[in-house]
């Protein structure tokens, strides 16, 4: 039956979420996407194998060792149905460091990359902040489209500026101490710098990184009003002409 003129067609009913649009996710957590808590475990056990065969063994053994029991664990993680990139990470690492000791011939070289990597790593968040971009708050606008205004607000501009100098006294701190041992050969001495201070302190990192997200996603986000013009089309739908 066709409805009579001038008959109004019933409201759709009202749904919040087409009036106020969810924030966007914020991506993977940081954990999950460098490979989760487990990838941290993995990238380990080929440093520890390294130094143990290092004291039994020749510098050209240790480095086989590593290598292989960086692709084994690889393997299983892929096996297990982990992401190419998250289970293949620590593999590169390994590879890249062997390489550097292949040239070198020089066991300790095989923290190098490692050293430089957090060397670079505080220059670049370090540096952002210098110049009032701070990386953390560049990652958040960037995850919920680059539309927001963050570093006007004072609050959130502060709140990122915390979070990336943790970051950035993480990085700092990995290559003082890692640069200080590499300097003074102290070859199984960076091995447990590099496990104590992997973990550990990166989770430390990784919740103040969080915890900026999620205020600034309160901030300019979750309390956005919700548009005038939206509020009348969900209250007021317009009027369907009435077929002939």
């Amino acid at each position: 039956m066709t409805r009579l003129e001038g008959e109004h067609a019933p409201s759709p009913p009202h749904d919040e979420g087409a009036t106020s649009a969810p924030s966007p996710a914020p991506g993977p957590p940081l954990l999950e996407s460098m490979g989760g808590a487990a990838g941290f475990v993995y990238s380990t056990v080929p440093v520890v194998v390294f130094v143990i065969a290092l004291a039994l063994m020749s510098t050209r053994a240790a480095v086989i060792a590593a290598v292989a029991t960086g692709t084994v664990l690889t393997a299983a993680r892929l096996v297990r149905g982990e992401r190419l990139l998250a289970a293949s990470g620590s593999l590169t690492g390994v590879l890249v460091a062997a390489g550097i000791v292949a040239l070198t011939g020089s066991a300790k070289d095989f923290f190098l990359l490692g050293i430089w990597v957090a060397f670079a790593g505080f220059l670049a968040t370090f540096a952002s902040v210098l110049f009032r971009r701070p990386l953390t708050g560049v990652a958040w606008n960037l995850l919920h489209g680059g539309t927001h205004a963050w570093r006007a607000d004072r609050q959130v501009l502060r709140a990122h500026d915390m979070a990336t100098l943790a970051a950035a006294s993480v990085l700092g701190a990995r290559f003082a101490v890692k640069q200080w041992l590499y300097v003074h050969d102290a070859t199984g001495w960076l091995a447990f710098a590099k496990i104590a201070m992997g973990t550990p302190l990166t989770v430390l990192a990784a919740l103040v990184v969080a915890w900026a997200f999620r205020a600034t996603s309160k901030r300019l986000v979750d309390s956005h009003p919700v548009p005038a013009v939206t509020q009348q089309q969900a209250e007021h739908p317009p009027r369907r002409h009435a077929s002939r």
